[in-house]
C-alpha cells in the first residue's frame, strides 16, 4: 500500500462519485488517497481492520477461505465500492480477503475517526445504504452462482480477471500455475475446469501460450456468460 499525498486528486474523486455532499468537510481532512499493485491485499480475512477504502479507480476480487484451506469467490468489486465498512463499524475481524486484480486507488480514512461524525445525518444515512446494498449483493449471489454452470463461471471469472486497452488489445492474462486456486475460488474440480477450458480453446474463445491463458474472444465469453454474474450490481452511480 502506498499513501499518495494529493488533495486535489480526492476533491476531484469525491466530486466524480457525488460524495461532495456525503463526506463531511471535517471528515476530509483526515482523507488520504492509497495505490495498491495488482495482487496486493487491501485487508486479510481475521484481521483487525483500520480502514474504510472507497475504491475509486480499479477492480478488487473478494473472497473468503474456509478453516480447511478451501477458497471461494464472492465477487469482483469496482468503483465506487467500498472495502471495511461493515467491520469497522461494527469493531469485527474482516470475513473476507481483499486483493487488488489491476492497480487499484482508494480513499481511506482510518475508523478512530469514524466516531467524530457519528452525528452527521448524511453521512450515517450513506453509510447504511451502503451496509444495506452490500448484504442484499452477497446474499443474492452467495445463494445463487453455485447454482449456475461451470462454464458460466469460469467465463464470468476470465472476464473480470482480464482487460483491454482502447484499441482492444488484450493486457492482462491468467497464468496456467494458478488453474487450482481458480478451480477452488469458483466452486469446481481441477479436472472439470480444464474440460471447460479445452472446449473454450477448441471455439477460439482463449487461447493457451507460454504458460498463460489469454482471452481471445471477450464478446464471445460475455455469450457464454449472459452476463457478469460476479460483478453485477457492485457498480453504483
Amino acid at each position: 500500500m502506498k499513501e499518495i499525498m494529493d488533495t486535489k486528486r480526492i476533491n476531484q474523486y469525491l466530486s466524480q462519485f457525488g460524495l461532495d455532499d456525503v463526506i463531511p468537510k471535517e471528515l476530509r481532512k483526515h482523507l488520504a488517497l492509497y495505490r495498491f499493485e495488482p495482487d496486493e491485499a487491501l485487508c486479510l480475512q481475521g484481521e483487525v481492520p483500520q480502514y474504510i477504502h472507497f475504491i475509486v479507480q480499479g477492480k478488487v476480487k473478494v473472497y473468503t477461505t474456509s478453516s480447511e484451506g478451501r477458497t471461494l469467490l464472492i465477487n469482483f468489486t469496482i468503483p465506487l465500492g467500498v472495502i471495511g465498512e461493515i467491520e469497522c463499524l461494527s469493531e469485527k475481524v474482516n470475513l473476507n480477503t481483499v486483493t487488488a486484480v489491476f492497480p487499484v486507488e482508494t480513499i481511506g480514512v482510518h475508523k478512530r475517526w469514524l466516531t467524530q461524525y457519528e452525528d452527521e445525518t448524511s453521512f450515517l444515512r450513506f453509510l447504511l445504504n451502503l451496509v444495506s446494498h452490500k448484504f442484499y449483493q452477497k446474499s443474492k449471489s452467495l445463494s445463487s452462482i453455485l447454482l449456475y454452470p461451470v462454464e458460466v463461471r469460469l467465463a464470468s471469472y476470465l472476464l473480470s480477471v482480464s482487460a483491454e486497452d482502447e484499441k482492444g488489445a488484450e493486457l492482462s492474462s491468467l497464468n496456467m500455475t494458478s488453474l487450482k486456486d481458480t478451480a477452488n475460488l469458483i466452486g469446481t474440480s481441477y479436472r472439470h475446469l480444464n474440460r471447460v477450458l479445452q472446449g473454450f480453446c477448441s471455439t477460439g474463445l482463449v487461447e493457451r501460450s507460454k504458460g498463460k491463458l489469454v482471452v481471445i474472444d471477450r464478446e464471445g465469453l460475455t455469450e457464454v456468460a449472459g452476463w457478469n454474474i460476479y460483478e453485477n450490481g457492485e457498480s453504483k452511480s
